[in-house]
């Protein structure tokens, strides 16, 4: 065997390897600013709705959501999301596809505690629009982290 040949045979799967590093990395970067531009935009909005009279009062002990709930909530299911991803990105061959898949229907059912909550319909039109408002900043910012395929 020629050294040439021994060179391509080891270089071969480590180049893979930091390929995927690197890319698992930029991801990760990737959705931690997302994940604070998530939280920055979601808090903002809630204080905006609350400076025009939305309350966030839910009907369960009669507790109002504090700003900074918000903030916290946003931030978690965030990088629950970029866990979501890295994992997608380690595990499918279509991993882009996939999280915009799954991302779609956890936003779809991360409606449904607003509805079921009981507040009144300004404060409940108001949860949903936040929800929005975290996929939007969140989503497109994964998908584009993510290659459409991993050949």
């Amino acid at each position: 065997m020629n050294s040439a040949d021994d060179t391509a045979v080891i270089a071969g799967p480590t180049s893979g390897r930091v390929s995927h590093t690197r890319r698992l990395r930029g991801l990760t970067v990737t959705g931690l600013f997302a994940t604070l531009a998530a939280m920055t935009a979601t808090t903002l909005a809630a204080a905006l709705a609350q400076a025009v009279g939305v309350d966030f009062e839910i009907p369960d002990g009669g507790e109002k959501i504090p700003l900074p709930g918000f903030a916290v909530v946003t931030g978690v299911f965030s990088v629950v999301g970029v866990v979501i991803a890295a994992t997608l990105l380690r595990r499918s061959a279509r991993p882009a596809g996939r999280f915009l898949w799954a991302a779609v229907t956890l936003t779809a059912i991360s409606m449904v505690p607003p509805v079921l909550a009981g507040a009144d319909t300004t404060t409940t039109i108001t949860l949903l629009g936040l929800h929005l408002v975290a996929a939007s900043v969140m989503i497109p910012a994964l998908v584009r982290g993510l290659p459409a395929r991993t050949d």
